[in-house]
């Protein structure tokens, strides 16, 4: 709880300060320019009994005959081997853009049967595929592994971190790069990371001001065309100058986003809440059963019976209510969630009711 409202101060600290001027680069990425994903089938072979139970992933087994075949070796049909120390994984790598044949990427290996762990493997020769089915990159190389565990001969163990999942630091190679419109589209279009109109616009006010009048225009609140050079070391150069513009973004929408599984609560720094009374505390409710014993009276031939005796009580707890005035900031917001001691889950509550009454000025999103 501490640590919750130590982490909305430092956002209202944050938020208190004058927004610093970005690079163009940094809000917006030329449209056709991106990464591509590639994703590859192989094996990774010297693991120390910690692969694949052929038993129960037979495709580790079929894999690996498969791959024997084509260096000639032949697995008779009535044979099973009982493979430890191979486990079938899938390769995945993201190929940046203008990446050329030759150069080196990093790729994650990840278990796909049921190995305990890849520690000390090496992942055998494999080639990645894009959407199209086309081989881009050949991955190979030592697996590393960042988690560790240990087991006794009882069947206890212990482990940090996961196992079965790895990386190959420059383990794939380029083998064919992937065209995009950079060089040959009339011109540019540069699209915002997150869509803002003031942003958008000063922009393009930014971009004219250094390169002339008309070279930017404003498409939507998240698209700009800029007209750019023919040639293409002229248009590196000009994407170059461009990246470098410093502008002042517009300001960021106010909004509460509220993670409801874990109870992380970030508040924006243009919330504010309207005239508000909130009341906070907890009421407990006890109801306790204590029968009697009823006895008849000398000589009325009455029956001893049993009698309920219900008591029921309420307390409150902790009750407190503190008042919001009109436009109250954050950093009043978080003073007044302080001075009640809200829990997470209390905290979601209130944000929740404060907008169902219409006195919280932000969307609020739930994740």
């Amino acid at each position: 709880m501490k640590a919750l409202l130590v982490s909305l101060w430092l956002v209202a600290l944050t938020a208190a300060m004058p927004v610093a001027a970005e690079r163009v680069g940094d809000l917006a990425r030329i449209a056709g320019v991106r990464s591509n994903q590639i994703v590859g089938y192989g094996l990774v072979v010297g693991l120390d009994g910690t692969g694949d139970q052929t038993s129960q992933a037979p495709f580790t087994t079929q894999s690996l005959q498969n791959m024997l075949q084509q260096f000639g070796v032949t697995v008779p049909a009535n044979v099973r081997p009982q493979l430890r120390n191979v486990a079938a994984v899938s390769i995945t790598a993201e190929l940046p853009a203008f990446a050329k044949p030759g150069q080196n990427i990093d790729i994650t290996v990840a278990s796909i049967g049921n190995a305990k762990s890849l520690r000390g493997g090496a992942l055998l020769m494999t080639p990645l595929r894009g959407a199209d089915g086309e081989i881009y990159a050949l991955a190979q190389g030592n697996v590393v592994v960042g988690g560790v565990g240990a087991s006794g001969a009882s069947g206890s163990s212990v482990q940090v971190n996961v196992l079965n999942t790895g990386r190959i630091p420059a383990g794939g190679m380029v083998e064919r790069s992937v065209p995009n419109a950079f060089a040959v589209s009339d011109g540019l279009v540069f699209n915002l990371h997150s869509p803002n109109f003031s942003t958008a616009s000063r922009i393009v006010e930014a971009i004219n001001t250094a390169m002339g009048d008309g070279v930017a225009q404003a498409l939507d609140g998240a698209s700009i065309a800029v007209r750019a050079p023919v040639s293409v070391d002229q248009r590196v150069s000009f994407v170059g100058i461009i990246n470098d513009i410093s502008v002042d973004p517009g300001a960021a929408p106010a909004r509460v986003v509220i993670n409801a599984r874990t109870g992380t609560v970030v508040i924006g720094a243009n919330v504010t809440v309207s005239a508000a009374a909130v009341a906070h505390g907890g009421i407990e409710v006890s109801i306790s059963e204590q029968p009697f014993a009823s006895q008849p009276g000398p000589l009325s031939r009455g029956e001893t019976v049993v009698l309920p005796d219900s008591s029921v009580s309420i307390t409150e707890r902790g009750g407190t209510a503190f008042k919001f005035g009109p436009g109250v900031s954050l950093d009043e917001i978080i003073s007044a969630i302080n001075r009640v001691g809200a829990a997470p889950s209390d905290l979601i509550s209130i944000l929740q009711a404060l907008k169902e009454s219409g006195a919280l000025r932000a969307e609020l999103v739930v994740i």
